[in-house]
């Protein structure tokens, strides 16, 4: 497993980190602690060393199961964790400085750490990401010892850059071959503020596995058969944004392109050859999808050729739709 530089946090952490929105469950199914750890454990034998939750993931599950990995591996991983959507209403006004403490303060207990290693505000509404009140309580909580280290995970393009007159270290975005609006402005803010970018949702909530079919049926508590619109929250979840069947006629040419059915380690590789990424963070609800992601660190760098080819595919389908959405 490779290592990249993780922004001005300098930490050194593996180019292929673990989601873990579904860790050990399938979307809108039970958790499952035991295959979490099964998860976790093989994570941590194949060199993945950077973890990405959140305070809300499987309803605090998620930070639970980590920090049994942590007390056994206390020197190995670098975790990330998000607050802040766990907020009802999730409006702009419940996020000051009281609400920032008392949730670091949670995230803090269920991990069982002194002190986080990375703390993102968890795509709050657009307005939050110039309110001085929130990110002065996150430089307190870093002053105090709390924290190491703060960001944003952002919706859009927009917000990051806003996000960027503060002080952060790290930013979440939506990036993969469907989404590539971030490679224009956003990436080279990021390099000259030394800001590490996280990139999530790197398969399109599955789309570009190159799995599905027309005929796929999902659960009806998948976000990707209720939230196609943006009926639950931004529909940008879901998918990247992209009509469903217009992004299999997508990945149906990406699959020409690439000379395979199985999409999975060239749609990470893709991401990877973005110098300004730090780490892709692909979910896994099963050890065997965790391992299928590793390989995505032995494929060789993408050619010129292909590198173009996936632009154009990009351009002709998704660009019309997406890209000026976020």
């Amino acid at each position: 497993m490779k290592t990249r530089r993780f922004g001005k946090t300098n930490a050194m952490i593996s180019e292929i980190g673990l989601g873990t929105w579904q860790l050990g469950t399938k979307w809108g199914e039970p958790f499952c602690a035991e295959e979490a750890q099964k998860i976790l454990d093989a994570a941590c034998d194949s060199g993945i060393t950077f973890l990405d939750t959140a305070d809300i993931y499987n309803d605090g599950n998620s930070e639970l199961a980590i920090s049994k990995i942590l007390k056994a591996h206390p020197d190995h991983f670098f975790v990330t964790t998000k607050i802040g959507r766990g907020l009802n209403p999730h409006t702009a006004e419940g996020y000051n400085k009281d609400s920032v403490v008392r949730f670091t303060d949670g995230c803090l207990s269920r991990l069982g750490v002194e002190k986080l290693d990375l703390v993102l505000l968890h795509c709050p509404p657009t307005s939050v990401y110039q309110k001085n009140e929130v990110f002065d309580a996150l430089e307190n909580l870093k002053t105090a010892g709390k924290i190491a280290h703060y960001g944003v995970s952002i919706e859009k393009v927009s917000e990051g850059i806003a996000a960027m007159e503060y002080d952060i270290s790290a930013m979440e975005v939506i990036f993969n071959m469907f989404r590539q609006k971030p490679i224009e402005e956003l990436f080279p803010a990021a390099q000259k503020k030394d800001v590490g970018i996280i990139a999530r949702v790197p398969l399109a909530s599955g789309l570009l596995t190159g799995k599905f079919s027309k005929d796929t049926v999902f659960g009806k508590n998948d976000h990707r058969f209720y939230n196609r619109n943006g009926e639950a929250f931004d529909k940008g979840e879901t998918f990247s944004g992209v009509d469903y069947e217009l992004g299999l006629t997508a990945v149906a040419e990406l699959k020409a392109l690439l000379g395979t059915e199985n999409l999975i380690p060239y749609a990470l590789r893709w991401i990877l050859m973005h110098e300004a990424v730090s780490v892709v963070i692909p979910g896994a609800s099963k050890t065997a999808q965790m391992l299928q992601n590793v390989k995505a660190a032995e494929l060789p760098d993408l050619t010129p050729e292909q590198m173009a080819g996936v632009k154009a595919i990009y351009d002709k389908y998704i660009r019309p739709t997406v890209h000026h959405l976020w």
